[in-house]
């Protein structure tokens, strides 16, 4: 049975490559002009040596980012994908399948349907990548894109959300990757598309 399109499985791993290389290498750069002065990321957890290497990386991966999220979008709203995946769903199903999860009893037996839990983690997923780049473009062009910029309280401010998108996309990442590692015949249908 076929769970998951090429374009979902290519966009799907350029995007773990993508934030992997963001994360790491924005966290050097968070080092080196913390947003919150009494925290700072382990040296040994950032990539980059230094603020310029870790600039190029973060710009490197900014672009894969945006132009394979560009196509993922494209892809899920006009195939429908989004629609037939992640809809409908409500806070009363998303609240019942993170307590059944939380409880070791969350079912998933048919790995072509997601759960409320799910769903609604990819969409905070999906909304905290679509403000990452957007705060992200706020503070690398703040003059250009300045209202923009202002949307998000201005240079600092902006900072500030690109801050918190981060820590709610490694959050997310660290939750989906201990749900496979819980149900690991999810995992080769992410590489052949199909249900083991």
């Amino acid at each position: 049975m076929k769970i998951h399109p090429l374009v979902v499985r290519i966009t799907h791993w350029l995007n773990v490559l993508a934030v992997l290389v963001l994360v790491l290498s924005g966290w050097r750069i968070y080092n080196a002009a913390p947003v919150f002065e009494w925290f700072r990321f382990p040296a040994g957890l950032t990539l980059g040596g230094w603020l310029a290497g870790a600039l190029q990386w973060h710009f490197a991966a900014m672009w894969l980012l945006g132009l394979n999220g560009l196509v993922y979008l494209a892809y899920g709203i006009t195939s429908g994908h989004f629609r037939r995946k992640l809809l409908p769903i409500s806070p009363r199903a998303v609240l019942h399948d993170v307590g059944q999860a939380l409880r070791g009893r969350l079912q998933h037996e048919d790995l072509s349907v997601y759960n409320a839990a799910q769903r609604a983690a990819y969409l905070a997923l999906i909304a905290a990548l679509v403000l990452i780049v957007l705060s992200g473009l706020a503070i690398w062009k703040p003059v250009q894109l300045q209202e923009l910029t202002a949307l998000m309280g201005g240079y600092e401010g902006a900072r500030v959300v690109h801050f918190v998108c981060m820590a709610a996309i490694v959050l997310i990442v660290v939750v989906h990757v201990v749900m496979v590692a819980l149900v690991p015949r999810t995992l080769p249908t992410m590489i052949t598309g199909r249900a083991p």
